[in-house]
């Protein structure tokens, strides 16, 4: 009997614990967020724009051999980023980059 108490306790002990260090956690994430948002703000403010990552050459060369997927794995080796934001960052950089070429195409042509 006092096993099973002791196993109802510890359960409920660990769900507790569970559930505050979520809500610590989510509460923490959307501090970084208001943070984030407040200096993008600041630096658009003062005009200053974020320096681009060391290495993004090697990103541009495999978006232009049309190898998206090893793009994004080295995205993320040299950001760090996780895997969503780096699909977005490669995704924005190729539509960048297929603007930059159609346009310097047409200015060519014209």
């Amino acid at each position: 009997m006092n096993t099973v108490f002791l196993l109802v306790v510890l359960v409920a002990t660990a769900g507790w614990i569970t559930s505050t260090v979520t809500l610590r956690v989510q509460s923490l994430q959307r501090q970084a967020d208001r943070a984030e948002r407040r200096l993008a703000l600041v630096l658009d403010h003062f005009g200053i724009e974020e320096p681009e990552p060391a290495g993004m050459d090697g990103v541009r060369a495999l978006l232009g051999a049309g190898r998206q997927i090893a793009a994004i794995k080295e995205y993320r080796r040299i950001t760090g980023a996780g895997l969503a934001e780096a699909k977005q960052a490669v995704e924005a950089l190729a539509v960048a980059e297929s603007t930059t070429s159609t346009t310097s195409t047409t200015s060519t042509t014209s």
